[in-house]
């Protein structure tokens, strides 16, 4: 890559170094009389109770997916100990007991103070909103295990982690116009070096995949790559850089650039 213009396809040398590439229902229990806000408290029964969960798959994978997660039945299996109050703030219902209540008159009965270890709840809107939250947690939670790509120690997977690289950084460019541009600059060596146009003899030699001089890449090298002209990743991800600034993107440039 020229900084004053066209040049001449360069001679390729390979240069004597070697450069690493990074590559129940029971009965009902009697309870106190509730107060104008709260519900109150079943009598604990002498049998323990089996433990409430919210209905959840027979199998539960590691992460669950966001369709599955969303796809929950959202009720709650009352267990003794259990309030109207508890159960609403639980589950984050809005309007609190009151609101759980007027959901499940019909299951409950004329006393919101009495209900039964067993009895299925539908836990309402509120409960959505917490199921959708659950399930963008979920999501984030996937993403941040995903393991981190891989990419071939060759011309195909230094391309592709430039152009990863490249989307993080908003630097347009294509798999062809790169791979395009790199066969007709350095045949796809990234030891290539042009030892003979004017930057040569101006002591600033085209070099790498796509013939960047030195003082192009240190102005257009894009953090997170190596500081070298070499490095077949940087090379790449420096020039399409430069590119994307002078010509809008590598795959406008078609000769010498």
């Amino acid at each position: 890559m020229s900084a004053k213009g066209k040049h001449r396809r360069p001679k390729q040398h390979r240069i004597a170094r070697r450069l690493a590439f990074a590559g129940t229902g029971g009965a009902a229990l009697a309870l106190p009389l509730i107060g104008a806000t709260t519900a109150g408290a079943v009598t604990q029964p002498a049998v323990a109770p089996a433990t409430s969960t919210l209905a959840r798959p027979a199998v539960q994978p590691a992460v669950q997916p966001a369709a599955e997660s969303a796809a929950l039945p959202l009720t709650y299996s009352v267990v003794g100990g259990d309030t109207l109050s508890k159960i609403a703030a639980d589950h984050s219902v809005s309007g609190g007991w009151q609101t759980l209540y007027a959901d499940n008159r019909s299951a409950i009965g004329a006393d919101p103070s009495v209900i039964r270890p067993g009895l299925k709840l539908r836990l309402g809107a509120a409960a959505k909103a917490a199921a959708a939250r659950a399930t963008a947690v979920t999501a984030v939670t996937a993403a941040a295990v995903k393991p981190a790509a891989t990419y071939a120690n060759n011309l195909d997977g230094w391309i592709r982690e430039s152009l990863d690289i490249m989307a993080r950084h908003g630097i347009p460019g294509s798999y062809n116009g790169i791979h395009r541009n790199v066969m007709r600059e350095s045949s796809g060596n990234p030891l290539a070096i042009n030892n003979w146009d004017s930057n040569a003899a101006a002591g600033i030699p085209s070099k790498g995949l796509l013939q960047v001089i030195d003082p192009t890449f240190r102005a257009y090298h894009v953090p997170g790559t190596a500081m070298d002209s070499y490095d077949p990743v940087a090379n790449i991800t420096a020039a399409c850089n430069y590119a994307a600034a002078r010509y809008g993107s590598i795959d406008n440039v078609n000769g010498a650039y």
